[in-house]
């Protein structure tokens, strides 16, 4: 009698499964099992519709990708741009300075070949040597160089011509035939030029 109840409620259960699936049939779902052709086109459409999507964060993702590695470029170049302006300014932070002493150099320079000169009675003492070379040595030290003009070809960059006078041979035509005013370099780069007569 027991086992006869148990089998009584699994061919319940079995029935009323069956009857849900009839059920789910009737609401549509059996035009798809009868038609397949709709079931796959179905199917096709979500996938069209995951492939586009798939697409189009593909297109995203490059897109992206494409900015980044445009503002990594422009970051990174803008780096070695301000580290080149930092390094450049550090060699040449002192130009300004060095620019103010250049005149006191002038008036040494001359008073130095006043000194030099034989025809005067004038002369430097040693105190006033060892300044002078205490002072240019100090400036040099910090990368200032004179520039040699004088019997040099006249260059535009390096001197201004104040003044042509005829040249005393035809070798010294166009060429600095006397220096009025050193020109002066700071680490190779030009922080006064040179003020010069030249030959014509």
């Amino acid at each position: 009698m027991a086992a006869l109840l148990i089998l009584e409620s699994m061919f319940g259960k079995i029935l009323n499964m069956a009857k849900k699936e009839n059920a789910k049939a009737d609401d549509g779902s059996t035009e798809e099992v009868k038609d397949p052709k709709k079931k796959s086109s179905k199917k096709q459409s979500k996938t069209d519709k995951l492939q586009e999507q798939i697409d189009e964060l593909t297109i995203q993702l490059n897109e992206s990708k494409d900015k980044h590695l445009r503002l990594f470029a422009e970051f990174d170049n803008y780096k070695k741009r301000t580290l080149k302006e930092k390094i450049d300014y550090m060699k040449t932070a002192s130009a300004e300075a060095i620019k103010a002493m250049l005149p006191v150099l002038d008036d040494f320079d001359r008073a130095k070949k006043v000194a030099d000169d034989d025809s005067t009675d004038e002369h430097f003492t040693e105190g006033v040597v060892m300044i002078y070379n205490k002072i240019f040595n100090v400036l040099k030290g910090q990368g200032l160089e004179a520039m040699e003009s004088t019997g040099e070809a006249f260059d535009a960059e390096l001197h201004e011509a104040i003044t042509e006078i005829p040249a005393p041979s035809d070798d010294m035509k166009g060429k600095v035939i006397d220096t009025v005013e050193k020109g002066y370099t700071l680490k190779d780069k030009i922080i006064r030029h040179a003020k010069v007569v030249v030959g014509k």
